[in-house]
């Protein structure tokens, strides 16, 4: 059962509808996916919530891909590579559309933000040395497709220029600042910024490979002291190197998907398990511009959920608790 990136993005196409047809087509081009159904003998598929989520240690075990003979891709394939230290084992996620991120990229800032209002700047000590590092192709897409030529990625370890926000402030548009968390906090340790009144900082996380500890609470006052914001003008993206789609939170700790992903809490014992609203457990994600890859992820993440879908990130799962579902993933 074939389907098209078009289709994905598609809003007159019910999720369900959607989702059920890029099941069938992982479940039968993707090797690794289909060696993982049929270990767990699952049949056919009536629900969303019958779908099982492969675990994602297997993008750093093997190569989740799926291709048919009917794929037709643009561009030669991308490679992102999860962010991590020397010698440490990597999640390796190949894009063979890189079109299809970039269309994932630009619907879902859209649909919480008045993209094109923004200038772009970001800040992402971390992640600039990682030469495939899925949140540096994001911000280049983002800041590529500004028109005012004054988006651009800010010198490391060097203080905002206040002419440059001048200029954006002149511009008539206003700044949406992009930023690793603990790099916006050094960037304030050499002394407090007012940025424009209707700026916007969205940090991307990037706390778990720095030896300091903040809530996220925390975090986001510390930003909105130090930049001169309300709280309320401080967000946050929830995405990672397996996922071609993000979450944005506008409202505190609370994430938000684009429609064309899904995010459920797993049993951790039982993932095919969907827990009560309010109860924590491991965060799984359906993503469906994931379509050339797995859209069907257990993460490795603790969250929770409310009834209105919204989600908590609370941290890491220890990874002791997923022992036992590596047998499923046979390498090639």
């Amino acid at each position: 059962m074939m389907i098209t990136p078009e289709e994905i993005f598609e809003p007159e196409i019910p999720f369900e509808k959607k989702v059920i047809k890029v099941f069938e087509f992982q479940r039968e081009n993707n090797p690794v996916y289909q060696r993982f159904c049929q270990a767990l003998e699952i049949g056919e598929i009536h629900s969303p919530s019958e779908i099982p989520l492969l675990p994602i240690q297997a993008f750093k075990d093997t190569k989740v891909l799926t291709a048919s003979e009917n794929s037709e891709f643009r561009i030669q394939n991308l490679e992102f590579l999860s962010s991590g230290t020397s010698g440490m084992s990597r999640s390796r996620h190949i894009v063979p559309d890189p079109e299809l991120y970039r269309q994932s990229i630009i619907r879902g800032m859209k649909h919480f933000y008045e993209l094109d209002d923004y200038v772009i700047w970001a800040y992402t000590p971390g992640y600039i040395e990682n030469p495939n590092s899925s949140l540096i192709w994001m911000l280049n897409a983002l800041i590529k497709r500004e028109t005012s030529g004054l988006s651009r990625f800010l010198d490391l370890d060097q203080p905002i220029d206040h002419e440059e926000l001048d200029r954006v402030q002149n511009s008539g548009k206003k700044l949406m600042l992009f930023g690793a968390a603990f790099g916006l906090l050094d960037m304030l340790e050499k002394g407090e910024i007012q940025l424009p009144k209707d700026s916007v900082i969205l940090e991307t996380g990037g706390m778990k490979t720095h030896r300091r500890e903040i809530t996220k609470a925390a975090l986001h006052e510390k930003l909105a002291s130090g930049f001169g914001l309300r709280k309320s003008q401080v967000h946050s993206e929830y995405g990672m190197a397996e996922l071609l789609s993000q979450a944005y939170s506008r409202e505190g700790e609370w994430f938000e998907c684009v429609p064309w992903m899904k995010v459920s809490i797993r049993n951790p014992k039982n993932p095919m398990e969907e827990i009560e609203y309010g109860e924590e457990g491991l965060i799984g994600v359906m993503d469906l511009a994931n379509l050339y890859s797995c859209s069907f992820i257990l993460t490795g993440d603790k969250g929770l959920q409310r009834e209105d879908g919204k989600f908590r990130v609370l941290g890491r799962w220890n990874p002791g608790n997923l022992r036992g579902c590596n047998f499923l993933i046979d390498q090639d």
